[in-house]
């Protein structure tokens, strides 16, 4: 992959991003843009202003874009713009990723350092997988799914569409979460977690 990439958002996963995209042979930076610009810079890239300057960076020859932007449903409201005025949005892999060839990795989704993904694991279009997260073989991951840091998903779990496994949360083999569901910091999931649930705790239980 080569090419100039501008990264919408400039909060926390925008740092991630600009750290991860340093570490990619053939992207330069085109600099940031964000819904509503509070600082000049992050981590020494420019912060270009609002949504109004991507039509100038496109016509300039930045074709390339990605998405920092944790709440899901903002995230892909962001890339329908994007993708709208004519950005591709590629998958981002950190290099230090482990991935199996038979890996499946879906355009926007961002993989950060050291996840894992086994034998025909897969991360949908605009999932994030981050840092140290192990995805096994057959795992599959929504669309817009969040996958916390040092996460570990059996073999052949399922995650919704925009849900969130927490940090250090940990799913048996096969069980399925439905969409929109939250997955608590250090959970245990042993049985399936019904669309728009918030479960938390060893094992995994509803929260009030």
């Amino acid at each position: 992959m080569q090419g100039r990439l501008v990264i919408f958002g400039a909060g926390g996963h925008g740092r991630a991003l600009i750290e991860l995209a340093r570490d990619l042979p053939g992207i330069e930076l085109a600099g940031l843009v964000d819904a509503a610009p509070r600082a000049r810079e992050m981590l020494g890239l420019p912060i270009l202003g609002d949504e109004g300057a991507l039509p100038g960076l496109l016509a300039g020859g930045t074709r390339l874009a990605c998405v920092a932007i944790g709440d899901a449903a903002a995230r892909l409201a962001a890339a329908a713009r994007l993708e709208a005025l004519g950005f591709a949005l590629p998958p981002l892999v950190h290099p230090s990723a482990i991935l199996a060839r038979s890996a499946r990795i879906g355009p926007g989704a961002v993989v950060l350092p050291r996840a894992v993904l086994g034998a025909l694991a897969e991360v949908g279009r605009l999932a994030i997988v981050n840092t140290g997260a192990i995805l096994e073989h057959d795992t599959v991951a929504g669309e817009a799914a969040h996958i916390g840091p040092g996460a570990v998903l059996a073999g052949g779990v399922r995650v919704g569409a925009r849900s969130q496994v927490g940090a250090g949360a940990a799913c048996r083999p096969y069980v399925s979460i439905g969409t929109d569901a939250v997955i608590g910091t250090g959970a245990a999931v042993i049985a399936d977690i019904p669309d728009g649930a918030r479960v938390g705790g060893v094992p995994a239980k509803p929260l009030a």
